[in-house]
């Protein structure tokens, strides 16, 4: 098992930059997270990017791949199976998390908290990226909130 180094706040900026914006790098950093996250976490991390959309919003993702997964059973609560995993690709879930990020960023944003309390923390560079460039996207939005005031 290799160590990865906690990156620094401004090699945080800089690779959250190379996405273009903080939505960007937060949709790759979660792919690439699917990628390597075993089945448990990936069931977690699909039902919490899926909670905040919409059925219309769920077919215009992925070619519809989570809405067949949503309407499998659609009158009892969404409950994923390491077998609807295989069928999602990390580009499926990069789609996924730019749909969510616009309904409910604060659904986002609360992948920060689960990510640091898992095993996939201690493991992955992208989680720990991820968590970085969350904690600054939510700062920056609390700012300008209290600056409205």
């Amino acid at each position: 098992m290799s160590v990865h180094p906690i990156p620094s706040a401004a090699v945080t900026e800089t690779r959250a930059d190379e996405f273009g914006s903080a939505d960007a790098a937060v949709s790759v950093l979660l792919g690439r997270i699917y990628e390597i996250a075993p089945p448990t976490v990936r069931t977690r991390l699909l039902t919490q990017l899926m909670q905040p959309l919409g059925l219309l919003s769920l077919v215009a993702v992925a070619g519809g791949v989570f809405a067949r997964l949503r309407l499998r059973n659609a009158s009892a609560p969404l409950n994923l199976q390491f077998e609807d995993t295989l069928q999602i690709s990390a580009a499926d879930v990069m789609a996924l998390a730019d749909h969510a990020q616009q309904v409910s960023v604060e659904t986002v944003d609360a992948l920060a908290q689960w990510l640091t309390t898992g095993p996939v923390l201690a493991s992955s560079a992208a989680a720990l990226l991820l968590v970085q460039v969350l904690a600054k996207r939510a700062a920056r939005r609390n700012a300008a909130r209290n600056s409205v005031r």
